[in-house]
């Protein structure tokens, strides 16, 4: 195409705000420098207690304003990308790429197959060629509960798919689907037919997985059942690989007559005596297998509780890598992550609205955002280790129709060995080539080391969201998933992976720093139990940390933490979120930093000790009924018993003890009470905030009869004695 006819088949604009936030950025910045000049000019002189208590302080404060000046950094040139996927389809119809989606599940307790095939089918819907579709299935729990419930979407996917079509159907997930939509006036018959159909497949489902085995009758209708009669347990079984539809297969068509996605079901090789390196090992396997059989140049890869929201994300991640001028040098596109299951006011702050409307976008104006680990479309050729060129170039003709010639039964023989324990020995697989070994959060790290071999990545957030999870319904689950985020996360930084020095002179600065906020993510648990923890002491000792009230230096204290809170409320309020929601944000924000977060240090510090051992701990996707109940009434969860509540209710009381001392000053000494305020506003009202924030736990320790409650008080009984 000639230059002078070149149309970008996506757009580049700067997001708004941009100066607003500099301005806020840069008066938050002159107030952290008065508030370094006093900490220094006013540094005790007598006391050795006090003294040291001071310099904490000030080593604390100045860990959060180092900090911030990271995240800020991050965030100074925000952009967006707008692909038009019209102009995509009037250039590139008849050479539209393959792509293969890679769906993990690795447990049918904690991730029940019914819900794994909402999230296939959802994937098998898209607004996409179906011949040019390859669907893969990693089972890391080599279930044949999972096996059956892969064969019934199968079969149901001739009956979805062109439903999907005729009905224009969003999201394509059919429990999600079914759940929100109402019936058309016209043709209410083939509607409510299908949704019949899909009731009928979920109970068939779900009653083989109460029945926790399969039935003779339906083992007998599928070879593939028979590769069970050789597996011991899920951790020591053979590779089973199993074709269930083969969409070069003129007879895999659904019930009008249109091609059918490919769709393959695998369960790689475990031995005891083999490590099979978590969610890593599954999508390397899938990348060696899908190679074989459709080896699409671009690979999409989702969690198996993450569906498809929107039905056109293929094509508008095709803007991307397609683009004549700019698509050639990014190595994937990250979509925004979002929850369907969250409440109005998101109790457990699990959407990071801020974080993935706002500071991944900063990423994505400074060499790309990370990768995620889920809704995330990769280009294969990076994901295997190639180093960018600058003459590098895709022949898209060349590479959109890449599939084998082979059979189905002669692939499903033939691959096997490409997912066997052995397959990997003295290769750079998981070093070099696919995802990396080692690390609890596999994901960043491969992003990293992809933009360290000079290949960008780019962030889309359509308006209608590209995919939906499911959030932790659990205090406790949303603390131990934020512990293994953390955990790894300052791996990542205390390895030879570093991003200031893996990175030098191979990524800019900026990206460099941007990565640090969340690779340091579990370093904030020491400044911020300090600051929760001394100021308190402090008051009932009669130790003064802060200005006087009636002093000029008290005016940055008050300006840096009004302005950047009120900034913060006003970002979440803009990013769709509510005063409450952002309230519950404050506080997990202090939860997480002063529980999960500690926890996290600690392990870590342990590993590089040599004192336990890499870990990786599948969230739950399920829970009881009565837990639910709670979660959709917006009431915290404490019905677990975990080390990390004991830090919870020992912070709060310690905090209520702080307020009750400072009343008993204020009441009791009627002369001195206004000197005591005058001298200690700051630190009572911190210790304010922090009891307010803290009111969930008092409630759950005090006024609640349920077994949460019970359980609350329990573990404050358990602090006291330890």
């Amino acid at each position: 195409m000639a230059k002078c006819s070149y149309v970008p088949l996506f757009e580049t604009k700067q997001v708004k705000g941009r100066v607003l936030f500099r301005c806020i950025a840069a008066s938050i910045f002159l107030g952290i420098c008065f508030i370094v000049m006093y900490r220094v000019m006013f540094f005790p002189v007598g006391g050795k207690a006090e003294r040291w208590i001071w310099i904490g302080q000030f080593l604390s404060e100045l860990w959060f304003c180092f900090y911030w000046f990271l995240t800020t950094v991050s965030r100074w040139n925000s952009v967006y990308r707008l692909p038009y996927i019209q102009r995509l389809s009037q250039r590139f119809e008849k050479e539209l790429p393959g792509i293969d989606i890679f769906v993990c599940t690795a447990d049918p307790l904690i991730e029940p197959p019914s819900m794994v095939v909402n999230t296939v089918l959802s994937v098998m819907a898209y607004d996409y060629p179906p011949e040019k579709l390859s669907i893969y299935l990693s089972d890391d729990g080599g279930s044949d509960l999972t096996f059956y419930a892969m064969l019934e979407a199968a079969n149901f996917s001739k009956t979805w798919l062109p439903f999907c079509k005729k009905f224009r159907v969003e999201p394509t997930s059919p429990e999600a689907y079914f759940r929100t939509a109402s019936e058309p006036l016209n043709d209410a018959d083939n509607w409510l037919s299908v949704k019949k159909l899909y009731e009928e497949m979920k109970m068939r489902i779900e009653a083989t997985i109460k029945l926790n085995r399969i039935p003779d009758h339906i083992r007998k209708q599928h070879k593939g059942f028979r590769e069970w009669d050789f597996v011991l347990s899920k951790h020591d079984h053979q590779t089973i690989l199993q074709i269930l539809i083969d969409g070069r297969d003129s007879n895999a068509v659904d019930i009008e007559g249109n091609p059918l996605p490919t769709l393959v079901y695998l369960a790689r090789e475990k031995r005891p005596q083999h490590h099979h390196h978590f969610k890593a090992g599954s999508m390397n396997a899938l990348i060696r297998v899908s190679s074989r059989i459709s080896n699409g140049p671009i690979i999409l890869n989702v969690d198996c509780d993450m569906y498809a929201n929107n039905s056109k994300a293929v094509k508008y991640s095709l803007c991307l890598f397609m683009d004549e001028k700019k698509g050639d040098e990014i190595a994937y596109v990250q979509f925004l992550q979002s929850f369907d299951n969250l409440t109005k006011n998101e109790i457990y702050a699990s959407s990071f609205r801020v974080l993935q409307q706002l500071e991944l976008h900063g990423l994505d104006a400074i060499g790309g955002p990370c990768y995620n680990g889920s809704g995330c479309f990769h280009r294969r050729e990076a994901l295997c280790g190639k180093k960018y060129e600058k003459n590098y170039k895709v022949d898209w003709k060349k590479v959109s129709d890449t599939k084998a010639d082979e059979s189905a039964s002669f692939l499903e023989e033939t691959c096997k060995v490409l997912a066997s324990c052995t397959f990997e020995h003295n290769t750079t697989w998981g070093k070099e080539m696919g995802l990396i070994y080692g690390f609890l959060v596999e994901d960043i790290i491969t992003g990293l080391n992809i933009q360290c071999k000079g290949w960008k990545s780019m962030y889309l957030s359509p308006e209608r969201d590209g995919f939906l999870g499911v959030a932790p319904i659990t205090l406790l689950q949303t603390l131990v998933q934020h512990k293994r985020w953390m955990d790894g996360h300052l791996q990542v930084f205390l390895s030879r992976y570093c991003p200031l020095l893996y990175g030098y002179k191979k990524i800019p600065l900026k990206l460099r720093l941007a990565y640090c906020p969340y690779n340091l993510w579990a370093a904030n648990c020491l400044a911020t139990l300090y600051i929760v923890v001394m100021p308190c002491l402090c008051l009932l000792k009669g130790i003064s940390l802060f200005p006087k009230i009636s002093s000029p230096w008290v005016f940055p204290f008050a300006y840096v933490a009004f302005v950047h809170r009120a900034y913060s409320l006003n970002e979440f309020l803009w990013c769709g979120g509510t005063f409450r929601g952002w309230c519950n944000d404050q506080r997990m924000w202090l939860f997480n930093r002063t529980s999960a977060y500690f926890f996290a240090l600690f392990e870590t510090i342990s590993k590089l000790l040599g004192y336990s051992r890499l870990n990786f701990v599948v969230t739950a996707k399920v829970a009881d009924k009565e837990a639910l109940k709670r979660y959709d009434g917006e009431l915290i969860e404490f019905g677990a018993t975990s080390p990390m509540f004991d830090i919870l209710a020992t912070l709060a009381m310690l905090n209520l003890f702080g307020i009750f001392g400072a009343l008993k000053k204020v009441i009791l000494d009627v002369d001195e009470d206004l000197q005591v305020l005058e001298k200690f506003g700051l630190q009572i009202l911190l210790c304010f905030v922090l009891v307010t924030i803290n009111l969930p736990v008092y409630q759950a320790l005090f006024f609640r009869n349920d077994n949460v409650g019970q359980h609350a008080a329990c573990c404050t009984r358990n602090s006291s004695s330890q």
